[in-house]
């Protein structure tokens, strides 16, 4: 069963494609003849046959009108990636729950490994970005750690269906050659945290008997596996969650 939040973003994005139905053969079949349409096509028209009384002529619009289609079908597969899986998901799907023919699809991606790959080097490059803007502050080690995990938590929303992705299809997905920047990241991101953690180690901050690979590993599974319950508009916000995952890690659950 749809989900009955979903039909007002699908019908914004059938409500993009104009003649979507009209469209969809002729761009699937220059599809199957080899033909490679990108997203930079996205702003052009497609010049209509002798009997359809000329070209098309292009609008002001166009260009700002496919970005936000192309926006609105990353927004859709996203929510399927997430709720059935990545192998489960479809081109069919995608461009049914969109309310447009699978051809027309492929007017903005060629795969639906292409989504996915647009949805995760976005997270990936944000997420970096944000940790690196943490790290450059200077902080000591605590503050920094602190920093990292509001980091993490604050990407629970805008980014619940990567993440949601990344739990599910993580091993599947990086063994394919287009994936490989998955496990790179990964790595660099263990070796932020990593690096912190044993630097306050050395400062006396953090125990010495605790592995900070270990310890990184358990922090960035207990913050990922939060996707699958939090919910916004509950009685925490991720901030506000980042805040009480802090308290029990840094004073735990004893009375002192």
């Amino acid at each position: 069963m749809r989900d009955a939040r979903r039909p007002n973003v699908a019908s914004a994005c059938a409500s993009a494609y104009p003649g979507a139905d009209d469209r969809a053969g002729d761009r699937a079949r220059r599809h199957n003849e080899g033909v490679t349409t990108t997203s930079a096509e996205s702003g052009r028209s497609r010049p209509r046959a002798a009997g359809e009384g000329g070209a098309r002529r292009r609008g002001k619009g166009s260009a700002p009108l496919a970005s936000e289609r192309r926006e609105h079908l990353v927004r859709l597969a996203a929510e399927l990636f997430a709720e059935k899986g990545f192998q489960a998901t479809t081109v069919r799907n995608i461009a049914d729950e969109a309310g447009i023919q699978s051809g027309s699809l492929y007017h903005h991606f060629d795969s639906k490994e292409s989504i996915a790959d647009e949805i995760l080097s976005s997270f990936f490059s944000e997420i970096m970005s944000a940790y690196q803007a943490v790290l450059d502050r200077g902080d000591n080690p605590r503050d920094t750690v602190a920093g990292l995990v509001r980091v993490a938590f604050g990407t629970l929303e805008p980014h619940r269906a990567a993440v949601t992705v990344m739990q599910n299809d993580w091993n599947y997905l990086k063994g394919m050659a287009r994936f490989a920047y998955l496990t790179k990241s990964e790595d660099e991101v263990e070796k932020m945290w990593v690096d912190t953690l044993r630097t306050g180690q050395e400062q006396g901050l953090f125990r010495a008997d605790l592995d900070p690979k270990l310890t990184y590993r358990m922090i960035r599974d207990t913050i990922w596996v939060a996707v699958r319950w939090f919910r916004p508009g509950g009685r925490l916000n991720a901030e506000g969650l980042a805040e009480h995952y802090l308290k029990v890690m840094f004073d735990g659950i004893n009375r002192h």
